[in-house]
């Protein structure tokens, strides 16, 4: 879902942003809500859903240098609507605001970067086009050859190109087609992952260019109406096991305190099958926390996560304990690599969001 910042600028220049630039009308709103019985059409559905309020295609992942040297890396697009503007015929008239997050993780030299980008589509300076296969802001895209994407962001202190290749199947999450989030007809999004892609490229940290190979999590979610008043943010975790299965998890969090019914996940096995778990069959522990110097919010970025059905029981430890996107546009909120141990082992990002205040998609 997340990732979902995945809403809370995901996961996943987040959430927030997202919303704050969107004043959702729960009322006579002119888009399509997320519904079960959704009738999916690939590729077609890969890209833009013009019809729905708020969309975003989130890549998230984990590469090596030849010489071991990690990275930890998020590319994010979010499509906001805007209704209404049909009568001005200009091309500069915000039919949509895109949004799009990139930060890089560079594990050995401790280091967390991050920037964003806001622009409206204009002639051509951002977008989603089936047409042309492609999502981008500015020289920032996700280029798409068959199911194979290219990915490229260019920053002052950073940048990479890295190929992305699915090795297991897109998964749709949730179930009879929606990912429910919250009570209420609606309240949910059409969300597809592709659980394990395989990374090659460049990264550039520091001045200096390396060759790079790994993985990454992809999710692309779309809908109108999501999270109520009560429910203040999220955790979204995804898992890369070396047993060669893939676990997504989110966790609600609610004002209460009280366990979100709605919280829920997807274990994928090794031949590429989906289950879709509700919130009874996992938990989620904060075993450790770090506050930030530049917010004050203070997050868990040591975790235990256990599905007693499949026999997982796992510890999740951030790489990097500040990895905290500060956006200027939208609500500040945690996203960055990390390892799994315990009944396996692995790697994975994990979001957190409303730590520092709670989102607000409405």
């Amino acid at each position: 879902m997340p990732r979902k910042l995945k809403l809370a600028w995901g996961k996943g220049t987040t959430l927030a942003v997202l919303c704050g630039a969107s004043l959702l009308a729960i009322s006579g709103t002119p888009y399509r809500e997320a519904l079960p019985g959704y009738r999916f059409e690939f590729p077609r559905d890969h890209f833009e859903h013009r019809d729905f309020k708020t969309e975003w295609w989130y890549y998230t992942g984990n590469v090596w240098s030849k010489t071991g040297h990690r990275f930890g890396f998020e590319l994010v697009f979010f499509r906001v609507g805007e209704a209404g503007n049909d009568a001005n015929p200009s091309t500069w008239r915000v039919d949509n605001i895109y949004f799009a997050n990139a930060a890089l993780t560079d594990i050995e030299g401790s280091r967390f970067s991050y920037a964003e980008r806001f622009n409206r589509a204009g002639p051509g300076i951002a977008g989603a086009s089936f047409a042309a296969r492609r999502i981008w802001n500015g020289n920032w895209s996700a280029l798409w050859q068959g199911e194979r994407q290219a990915l490229t962001a260019l920053t002052p202190g950073f940048s990479f190109h890295l190929t992305c290749s699915p090795e297991k199947p897109f998964v749709i999450q949730g179930e009879n087609g929606v990912s429910q989030k919250a009570p209420g007809v609606g309240h949910a999004s059409h969300y597809i992952s592709f659980p394990l892609l395989a990374v090659a490229g460049t990264v550039r940290a520091a001045g200096l260019d390396s060759d790079v190979s790994g993985q990454a999590w992809m999710d692309h979610e779309w809908f109108t109406h999501e999270l109520l008043p009560e429910q203040i943010g999220w955790d979204w975790f995804s898992v890369q096991l070396e047993n060669s299965t893939e676990l997504m998890l989110f966790d609600l969090r609610r004002k209460d305190g009280k366990p979100d019914p709605n919280s829920s996940g997807t274990f994928i096995d090794a031949g590429g099958r989906a289950r879709h778990l509700t919130s009874k069959e996992f938990t989620l522990k904060p075993l450790a926390w770090w506050t930030s110097s530049k917010t004050h919010a203070r997050y868990p970025v040591r975790w235990g996560l256990s599905i007693p059905s499949l026999h997982v029981n796992l510890e999740c430890i951030a790489k990097l304990a500040d990895q905290e996107l500060d956006a200027s546009r939208g609500a500040k909120y945690w996203e960055g690599a990390v390892d799994y141990s315990g009944s396996a082992r692995g790697v994975g990002y994990l979001e957190m969001t409303g730590y520092d205040r709670p989102v607000k998609m409405n």
